[in-house]
């Protein structure tokens, strides 16, 4: 038999596991380190099981006391599982807070307010009093269909997605038997991937960059711009840029090491020095940083507002630019990932050069699986050197210097 202190030293495991008492009843532990009573028993030779709760809410006492209960109506025939009553469940609201304080573990928190401020929004005003195992389809889909009829289907999906993992976390618990979020995509509109427009032809990527930086504009967007279609970088990464931030300018190794917290990663890891991201930079580049430099001087941000010298630039500057130059639906800042990617595999075809498509995923920092990844982002360094060359000398053959930007600057 057990007792409240193999209870409390229950300790979760990579599986869940049952700690017997007596008499059909066990302590349910499972991986999250989440404790409920379960009572095992057959009716008409078919085993099945009740939940009493979890502990340390249901003290042990009371978990042997409604198993008793449901002994006695068994022994009168009568499925105890038929009479059990529903309001023992928690709720929707309950279920959530505690699936979210587990994922705050692995989330930044900008991340984990955004998700339960939807949800607070979207569904917990009209559900979260309700028992989590009194929830239907039928409950759901009223509410997933608004956010899709103002135009929201995206977001919809993704709130269906966290609610499917709340509804399984509660099944994990022993508190729920189905989950009605997960069949729910079906009936919502299907999600059109939004590509950014971008220019796949080196000749018209060279006049655009031109075309951007020839009208009257703030030296430090242009200068953003080149940076940018140099390094295929984010255009957050190129807003958010730190001089600390470049190493060896006046070397041979010139390099951009982007801090993981500005990267596009889980907390776990955006937290680790070893997941920054390193692009390593052209000669253009660092006459770019350089020329910028001259500038902005020792503040803040390298890219810094005109108005605001301790901001940067904002988030909408390059968009700007670009609409002004003409290129909307066209091309977009983001849009120079695409046109590095694209040139530089068609010139990896051409050149009899398989090898140089990892490492231009690996430049366009996107995050592949396994150890090996970290390994390769290293080893692959001089190759990615040299393709950020070839880059930046087909991009601005014939451009003039970057520090002609700085005609006309604000002083």
């Amino acid at each position: 038999m057990l007792t409240e202190l193999q209870c409390r030293k229950a300790v979760p495991a990579e599986k869940p596991y049952k700690l017997a008492d007596e008499k059909g009843l066990y302590l349910f532990v499972t991986p999250t380190g989440f404790k409920s009573w379960r009572f095992k028993y057959r009716f008409e030779r078919k085993e099945k099981r009740l939940t009493f709760g979890p502990w340390p809410e249901v003290s042990l006492r009371e978990a042997r006391d409604r198993r008793d209960d449901a002994r006695r109506v068994l022994r009168d025939g009568i499925d105890p599982g038929a009479r059990a009553p529903a309001d023992e469940a928690p709720t929707l609201r309950q279920v959530t807070m505690r699936w979210l304080a587990l994922q705050s573990e692995i989330w930044k928190p900008k991340h984990a307010t955004n998700v339960l401020t939807t949800l607070e929004a979207e569904i917990l005003p009209t559900l979260g009093s309700r028992r989590i195992n009194a929830i239907s389809p039928a409950d759901l889909i009223p509410l997933l269909s608004q956010m899709q009829a103002r135009g929201a289907t995206e977001a919809a999906h993704r709130v269906r997605s966290r609610l499917s993992y709340i509804f399984q976390h509660a099944i994990a618990a022993g508190e729920a038997s189905t989950d009605p979020a997960s069949a729910l995509s079906a009936v919502l509109r299907p999600i059109v991937k939004r590509k950014h427009p971008a220019i796949l032809d080196l000749r018209k990527a060279r006049a655009c960059l031109l075309q951007v930086e020839a009208l009257p504009g703030f030296p430090a967007v242009k200068l953003g711009s080149r940076l940018l279609a140099l390094t295929a970088a984010r255009p957050g990464m190129i807003r958010f840029a730190q001089l600390e931030d470049f190493h060896g300018l006046d070397g041979d190794e010139p390099i951009w090491r982007v801090p993981a917290e500005k990267m596009k990663l889980e907390r776990a890891e955006s937290e680790q020095e070893a997941f920054d991201f390193i692009i390593p930079l052209s000669r253009q580049a660092v006459q770019t940083i350089l020329a910028i430099k001259q500038m902005t001087g020792n503040r803040k941000y390298v890219f810094a507002s005109s108005s605001k010298s301790h901001l940067p630039i904002s988030e909408n500057a390059l968009s700007t630019a670009y609409r002004r130059a003409g290129f909307t639906r066209i091309h977009v800042p983001h849009g120079w990932r695409s046109t590095f990617s694209t040139i530089m595999n068609e010139r990896a075809m051409d050149l009899d050069r398989p090898g140089d498509r990892p490492v231009i995923d690996l430049m366009l920092a996107h995050q592949p699986s396994g150890v090996e990844a970290h390994y390769n982002r290293a080893a692959y360094m001089p190759r990615r050197r040299k393709i950020a060359q070839e880059w930046a000398d087909m991009l601005l053959q014939g451009v003039p210097s970057p520090e002609t930007l700085l005609i006309g600057r604000r002083r």
